[in-house]
């Protein structure tokens, strides 16, 4: 009898084990280690990188953190906007939330090129943009989180997604929360992942509505703190000065905080995709306020919305590729 039952035993194994090594081998999910034996300076070199190019220039941090959510809410984490325009491809540069804005490229490319040299073909334009998110996060003085890594690139690029996936300063409440629960993130990440505009920069153009036309009907925003409704004024005209740059967080602007809550409490966040959150919904206010309250609360959940976020669609296996240069697919 105990033989029968070992030998059953033994098949069961025998019968999953192949499962287990088929999973693997497709490398069907994402994990910290992937490049542990491939790569195993890969995080290394792409940190001493972003600390030099952030010591040239602070607001770096904040460009690449935006690139990495801009990437994911467009066809998953997989650099597709990294993408020059070439042949079939519009590139999603052009889209109404990147074109002028979007930023850091440069930066990406550098971190590519030492990879390339350390392990070639090894190491993706996608994961390197979510390692630099971590890092601008951790060199701003925010929480650090290991990155599951293992995304593929894409061989292709959508510029309707991003002009329509990509939440905008004015949409409404909603239109956001929408937008967020399409790419499977909820009120919680909503929340959490707005407080990266703790750091950065928007231009005039983002949130002049807000300082003379909020509903149509010539008047400005009532949920805007007056007295910061008319410094901002005194930069952003009516028109022109379409490009003038103003803090997201006019406190600690280089800084990775909680001080951006503090602000929509105050009734001073910039963007009116920002103050929505207090005003417009209870749920999203009581995070708001708590976050506000309590920087560790912020920081704990700002992480574990960055490895969800990370997680949207990523290729993995034998889909898409490994771009050696991270403007263009490879050239078969």
């Amino acid at each position: 009898m105990a033989n029968s039952v070992s030998f059953l035993l033994v098949l069961s194994l025998l019968a999953f084990a192949p499962c287990c090594l088929c999973h693997k081998k497709l490398g069907g999910y994402l994990y910290p280690q992937f490049y542990d034996f491939s790569c195993p300076r890969a995080q290394e070199i792409a940190k001493s990188i972003l600390a030099r190019e952030f010591q040239k220039e602070p607001r770096i941090a904040a460009s690449l953190l935006r690139l990495h959510f801009h990437d994911c809410f467009v066809k998953g984490c997989d650099a597709s906007l990294l993408l020059d325009s070439s042949g079939s491809i519009l590139s999603e540069k052009g889209s109404n939330p990147n074109r002028n804005s979007a930023r850091g490229f440069e930066v990406i490319d550098e971190i590519k090129s030492a990879l390339e040299k350390e392990c070639p073909n090894t190491v993706s334009c996608a994961d390197i943009l979510a390692i630099a998110a971590r890092d601008s996060t951790v060199i701003t003085g925010g929480p650090s989180w290991e990155v599951p890594l293992g995304r593929r690139d894409s061989l292709g690029a959508s510029l309707s997604g991003s002009n329509h996936n990509i939440p905008a300063p004015n949409n409404t409440f909603e239109t956001i929360l929408t937008k967020f629960k399409l790419q499977g993130l909820d009120i919680v990440d909503l929340v959490a992942l707005s407080g990266s505009h703790t750091i950065g920069n928007s231009r005039c153009t983002s949130f002049r509505q807000r300082l003379y036309n909020q509903t149509g009907n010539g008047i400005a925003d009532f949920t805007l703190d007056q007295n910061y409704a008319a410094e901002l004024r005194s930069r952003c005209p009516r028109s022109g000065g379409d490009q003038n740059l103003f803090f997201l967080d006019y406190v600690t602007p280089f800084k990775f905080d909680n001080s951006y809550f503090k602000n929509l409490l105050a009734y001073k966040g910039l963007l009116n995709s920002d103050e929505v959150l207090l005003t417009k919904n209870q749920e999203s206010a009581e995070l708001v306020k708590n976050y506000g309250e309590n920087n560790h609360l912020f920081f704990e959940q700002f992480a574990k919305s960055m490895i969800k976020m990370g997680n949207i669609s990523p290729l993995t296996g034998s889909r898409g590729e490994i771009r050696t240069n991270c403007r263009k697919i490879n050239a078969y």
